[in-house]
């Protein structure tokens, strides 16, 4: 078989566990993605400039970054896991139906901050559920979930595209950095024809108003299956108390030796103080006596998914205007391809992945992302002047940095022996990278040029690079450090029973000489 039969018994095991942890992240592709195919909508709605409307943005990363560091809290119940992500998923379908009704920036900021929250709480609640259910076996099942990010990223603004607007009474130049999907597919569609009629000042921006609208509904809905599926994971676990819940069905015999196995293991393996936020981990008992490879490999871990990440937020959100710019100086309805193939490359680069994480070990696929990303770059700064180039490196790019996140996660996790706080930092560290990285090469580019915008791609990728080098090097360490702890604990159960005879044959000695 393609897959071991193992892995597919896991599978079938925790097959609830996983569909319903798999569709919460399609939940979370949803809410990234749409709001930059919308924002121009969402501009004449809140009658705001473009300045003013990146707050939005920047409220929806702050709190995803916050929602991740404090996520974990809810981990230490099955309870409290789902019921949290339930609430959650929730509050993304309920956030969606309010957007049209937030006609201020504020509003529509303390909105996208909600929506933050909830997505980093899905974010790191689901990533962690996902590893203490398959652990060393988690690589596959984590390429197919943050798949579903991309599904998910993909899906939003196909649904938008079609309502929106083309024209608004606060258009100034800077609006054209909408991002115009598909609109070539769905332009003779009589929604699409609505939208497109002339108008000026106020009339434009109410007509904007309704069709954009339809749109955040429709996600709405779209949604709302999530919290369903996760209600009805807790009804199967008997987790909601005012129903008994199914009962569990009997295992076959493969199933039954799987949990066999696993339950012996568990019963072998030291507890430890297990994954919860980041700043419970930071007080953890547990962590005293450690040696210093430790913390050096979460901090390293999550520096490279710092660099990685933060590329993916800012390729993302400049890669339009880096293409409207000289020396591509692409047109503004080509060059909104560009951040949906890029969202494409990371939906396929992800689902490609599932089959070879099982087949390569992790460290192979990490180094060959990470170099991938650099070379891709770097003849994008070569060939400046390609526009095909910039089509297929934009592609290249999503494919290369689409599995890193998982890959990371399962190879930290895996030298740590699922003991350390290593999905919180890893998650925390990556929502602040992207929070960061787009900030700061947003005012790069605008400050030094468009020309800048691969320069700082080139930059960031070798750092990442570098830095995932000494994490192999920490590695080596704990590895050391943990072969070394293991011989002496051997030589102490071999010396013990040694030292206790000892002095019971010196009177034996004495009886023989008499």
């Amino acid at each position: 078989m393609f897959v071991d039969e193992r892995i597919v018994t896991l599978f079938k095991r925790n097959a609830h566990h996983t569909l319903t942890y798999w569709s919460l992240f399609f939940s979370f592709g949803l809410s990234i993605a749409f709001l930059g195919p919308t924002i121009k909508d969402l501009q004449c709605q809140t009658k705001s400039t473009l300045s003013q409307i990146t707050w939005v943005f920047f409220s929806q990363q702050f709190c995803l970054l916050i929602g991740s560091s404090v996520g974990g809290i809810f981990k230490r119940t099955l309870f409290s896991a789902l019921s949290a992500l339930l609430v959650s998923t929730l509050l993304i379908s309920v956030i969606f139906a309010v957007i049209p009704w937030c006609t201020q920036v504020l509003t529509l900021a303390v909105a996208m901050a909600v929506s933050g929250l909830a997505m980093g709480v899905i974010d790191t609640i689901a990533n962690i559920q996902l590893v203490s259910v398959y652990q060393k076996d988690s690589a596959v099942f984590l390429q197919a979930l943050h798949f579903f990010i991309g599904f998910g990223a993909l899906v939003s603004p196909l649904i938008a595209d079609p309502f929106l607007s083309e024209h608004c009474g606060n258009s100034t130049g800077n609006v054209t950095e909408l991002m115009h999907h598909f609109r070539n597919t769905l332009i003779n569609s009589p929604v699409a024809e609505h939208n497109v009629t002339p108008s000026h000042g106020g009339e434009a921006a109410a007509a904007a108003g309704p069709g954009v609208h339809y749109a955040f509904w429709i996600m709405a809905l779209i949604n709302l299956p999530v919290p369903l599926a996760v209600l009805f994971l807790m009804y199967r676990e008997r987790l909601i108390p005012c129903c008994p819940g199914a009962a569990p069905h009997l295992l076959d015999k493969d199933e039954l030796a799987m949990e066999n196995r696993q339950g012996a293991r568990d019963a072998e393996a030291p507890q430890a103080g297990g994954h919860g936020n980041i700043f419970s981990c930071c007080q953890n008992d547990n962590l005293r006596g450690l040696p210093l490879s430790f913390f050096m490999i979460h901090i390293l871990g999550g520096m490279v998914l710092f660099m990685s990440d933060g590329i993916v937020g800012a390729y993302a959100g400049f890669v339009f205007t880096y293409a409207v710019k000289p020396p591509i100086s692409l047109a503004h309805k080509a060059a909104g391809y560009l951040p949906s193939i890029f969202w494409a490359a990371i939906t396929a680069g992800r689902l490609l992945s599932i089959p070879l994480s099982y087949r390569f070990p992790v460290v192979r696929l990490l180094i060959f992302n990470l170099a991938g990303v650099i070379v891709t770059v770097l003849l994008l700064l070569i060939l400046p002047n390609s526009r095909a180039m910039l089509y297929v490196g934009t592609c290249l790019c999503g494919l290369f940095l689409s599995s890193i996140f998982p890959c990371m996660l399962a190879y930290t996790e895996d030298i740590l022996d699922y003991q350390g706080c290593a999905t919180s930092v890893l998650v925390t560290s990556a929502g602040m990278g992207e929070m960061v990285m787009t900030v700061l090469v947003g005012s790069i580019i605008e400050t030094k040029g468009s020309y800048s915008f691969l320069l700082c791609g080139v930059i960031i990728a070798s750092l990442g690079l570098l830095l995932f080098l000494a994490l192999l090097f920490f590695h080596r360490l704990h590895r050391n450090y943990l072969t070394g702890t293991t011989r002496k604990s051997a030589m102490v159960e071999e010396e013990t029973p040694g030292a206790s005879g000892s002095p019971a044959a010196e009177p034996n000695e004495e009886a023989q000489e008499s």
